[in-house]
């Protein structure tokens, strides 16, 4: 079982921990919460914007390194896509291009993730083909893998909708993560076409991120949003119709930690896009855990499926997969995996996952504090996190959830890497 973040930190020199954040951002102040609960001092933070201006930043040996969200930050946006309004949508391949090398300019310490990682999470292309190289379930796409197709614009994906008999799939921005530049597409045997997003289209052709969603039933309107994402790098993937509770389509968000899913959360809507900041409620876990059994399943299979995508990201303390369960609760895939998907305020572990009692930020904790403690453990660099196994010691011998599978790489908001 993991300590809990209450108790004494174990003998030798205090841990240091530091932390790439936006300063004023809730995420770190979550996180400093968690590591003073421990008993450590307050992490040493070290702005996104004084990293990206100064091409990088230091750190001593025995500081244990974690990367937060650089979203919610005008200034830092700025500097990432260089977009006047943070509201507008354009701007993420350039985005995705500096937090790269952003990152891979962060010298020192004990990291809690790695660069190269990070710039597959944040490529929905490459990210989708590390997890159906490594056999994790997930939709299939034209976009990803050896057989990749480019898409330019909404012709490509028109033909690629006819070719691969896709009358329904989702167009995602390669780099967007909140559902930013997502469109839900559906077309009907008459020729009939319609798009479900929060993308904004304005009179002048540009594109703004909304806390509303809509719906686009021109033709013409759908086309000129895909084609103003184009630039930027699309990935397709087919529609699986999601299971449903109290009516409304499902998901869940299940954060993995050192291996292990520790937290989950189920996401709800009326729409397609489940996020929580476009209106998407919490679920009934309690609910969902019942519905599997009902359908035959077990919840730890369920887990053991995002532990296993996770384990595509070995050297990468926490991720947040989003997990998609078909209509009767029988088979799952994953949609993505997120770098920055643990803002999960107040919700504490799964029985079982060695995190009762802990948030996700105290869970990272205690688990940096076990494998990554200078002198005591290797950084996820030369070795994977892992924290041990389940109660179900016999499904998870045959499907180890830390094992290496893959070796590869109107309201308006702004664009975000941040929340569920």
């Amino acid at each position: 079982m993991s300590r809990s973040a209450s108790d004494p930190v174990p003998a030798g020199p205090p841990a240091r921990f530091a932390v790439v954040a936006n300063p004023e951002n809730r995420r770190a102040a979550l996180f400093a919460d968690a590591v003073r609960a421990a008993g450590l001092p307050a992490p040493r933070i070290v702005p996104w914007e004084h990293v990206l201006r100064s091409s990088g930043a230091e750190f001593a040996p025995d500081e244990i390194v974690r990367l937060d969200s650089p979203g919610e930050n005008t200034d830092v946006d700025r500097l990432l896509r260089d977009m006047p309004d943070p509201t507008r949508v354009e701007g993420s391949a350039r985005w995705y291009r500096r937090f790269v090398r952003a990152v891979r300019g962060l010298r020192g310490g004990v990291r809690l993730d790695d660069p190269g990682e990070l710039a597959v999470l944040f490529d929905k292309r490459l990210c989708h083909a590390a997890l159906a190289a490594a056999d994790v379930p997930v939709p299939w796409s034209p976009t990803s893998g050896p057989d990749a197709v480019p898409v330019s614009g909404w012709d490509d994906v028109r033909a690629a909708m006819r070719e691969h008999r896709m009358p329904r799939l989702f167009v995602k921005l390669a780099h967007g993560s909140s559902a930013s530049g997502v469109l839900a597409v559906e077309s009907s045997g008459r020729g009939r076409i319609r798009a479900t997003t929060s993308v904004e289209l304005a009179a002048d052709g540009s594109l703004f991120n909304s806390l509303k969603v809509r719906r686009y039933e021109r033709e013409q309107d759908i086309a000129a949003v895909v084609d103003a994402l184009a630039p930027d790098g699309l990935h397709l993937e087919r529609w699986l119709p999601k299971a449903s509770q109290a009516g409304r389509a499902a998901d869940l968000r299940v954060v993995v930690v050192a291996g292990r899913a520790t937290h989950a959360v189920v996401r709800t809507s009326a729409s397609p896009l489940t996020n929580l900041h476009l209106g998407g409620r919490r679920g009934d876990l309690d609910a969902v855990r019942d519905a599997v059994e009902a359908a035959g399943g077990r919840w730890t299979d369920v887990l053991a499926v995002c532990e296993r995508a996770a384990a595509c990201f070995p050297r990468t303390l926490c991720v947040g997969v989003d997990l998609l369960p078909a209509v009767g609760w029988r088979r799952f895939a994953v949609g993505e995996v997120n770098a920055f998907g643990d803002l999960l305020p107040r919700l504490t572990g799964l029985p079982g996952s060695g995190a009762e009692g802990l948030d996700t930020y105290a869970a990272q904790v205690t688990a940096a504090l076990r494998h990554a403690r200078p002198g005591t453990a290797s950084a996820p660099s030369t070795g994977q996190w892992c924290l041990g196994r389940h109660a179900d010691e016999e499904h998870h011998a045959q499907h180890p959830p830390c094992a290496e599978h893959h070796r590869h790489h109107q309201h308006r908001t702004g664009t975000t890497h941040v929340s569920a």
